[in-house]
């Protein structure tokens, strides 16, 4: 039965206090895992993204996979942004742009395309204040928001004005490509660490006669005592030869090479190259400026991205609501300056300007130049 639910100007009932939240699922997971979570998500009928969400809260516990998502959602967080009125910024939204709270909604707009979907329902109250909604309870298909993670009975968002869900309703966000190459680097680390545990130390091996079992209690008594390193006992009329792989894999580089690949893919993924991150054995100053150029093209368009949902309706109306006097504004990532390329640039620009007329607009757009009031 669904429940009904008034507006954020005039309730206090929170939608998060109605639901049934379930613990992560942490067991162990695998690729069937992830086929078999990607098949629930993407069924016709009773789509659920409850298990494929639950193997994305494992992933993001890898290292390098954690690193790179920090790496470019800090890219937007650090950027300056202001509020514009008819092209003039507007400080009177300056208060609200330095709070922890509205840096968060930027974050969870960023994880919006790591996730596919992100929820937020904001609380009545005099200061802009949030609670994120549970991914897992989210069911873009149905429009609603489930008492339980894996129902279909739950409280429709969609007339609601104080809850803003995010994301496209096909998309299972980014972390979809991630999960694959995360769990192979688990298996892949398991198996180097098993290699070191092996090979990484010298294998102590005593022959005895097999005759002779009190020379046998003593030379047994006498590896116990002498450290945990690996050991064998053997009588000396048995063949002993131990086949380690080490002729192919004599440094356990076979493995490492798999992390590293592992690794390149991850950045790849979410970053859109690899030396911004590590070093190959081949980068040089050429190649580096190329991969951080294509890191820029990424971080221009999540900066479009972000910018175009803060200028949402959604959004704006939840601001009024708050008291903030929007008007027709916008919200507005400052632009970053390149010197090295606006150096050649105006090389360009000085020549054309010599040929056909170019605006005043122009110049102060381009380099970044204050107009004179």
């Amino acid at each position: 039965m669904i429940r009904s639910h008034k507006t954020v100007h005039d309730t206090t009932q929170i939608i998060l206090n109605e639901l049934n939240i379930r613990s992560v699922d942490r067991s162990r997971k695998d690729i069937s895992i992830w086929r078999n979570a990607l098949i629930s998500a993407e069924s016709v009928y009773y789509p659920n993204r409850s298990r494929l969400y639950d193997l994305y809260e494992d992933v993001i516990l890898d290292g390098h996979l954690s690193g790179v998502i920090a790496k470019r959602i800090d890219a937007v967080l650090n950027k300056e942004i202001y509020f514009e009125i008819n092209g003039k910024k507007d400080h009177s939204m300056d208060g609200l742009i330095r709070t922890l709270s509205f840096r968060n909604i930027l974050r969870t707009i960023m994880e919006t395309q790591l996730w596919g979907i992100s929820g937020i329902e904001f609380i009545p109250g005099k200061e802009l204040t949030y609670e994120t909604i549970p991914r897992k309870h989210i069911k873009p298909e149905l429009g609603i928001i489930a008492y339980e993670q894996t129902g279909t009975d739950g409280i429709p968002y969609l007339d609601l004005d104080n809850v803003w869900v995010m994301g496209d309703i096909k998309d299972l966000g980014i972390l979809l490509k991630c999960a694959p190459y995360s769990l192979y680097k688990r298996g892949g680390i398991a198996d180097w660490a098993q290699y070191i545990e092996l090979f990484g130390q010298p294998v102590r091996v005593i022959k005895y006669d097999s005759y002779d079992e009190q020379t046998k209690i003593e030379l047994k008594q006498i590896l116990e005592e002498s450290g945990s390193s690996l050991s064998m006992m053997i009588p000396r009329q048995a063949d002993f030869e131990i086949k380690d792989g080490k002729q192919t894999n004599c440094d356990g580089n076979l493995q490492l090479s798999f992390v590293k690949a592992l690794n390149e893919e991850l950045s790849i993924t979410i970053l859109g190259n690899t030396e911004t991150t590590t070093s190959s054995y081949s980068t040089g100053y050429a190649q580096s400026k190329v991969h951080l150029q294509q890191q820029y093209e990424i971080t221009a368009s999540d900066l479009v991205y972000t910018a175009a949902m803060l200028n949402s309706p959604k959004f704006l109306s939840v601001l009024r609501g708050y008291g903030y006097k929007v008007g027709n504004g916008q919200f507005v990532f400052a632009k970053d300056m390149d010197i090295e390329y606006l150096q050649a640039r105006i090389l360009i620009d000085k020549e054309v300007a010599q040929i056909v007329p170019v605006s005043d607009d122009y110049w102060y757009d381009t380099y970044g130049i204050p107009a004179c009031k």
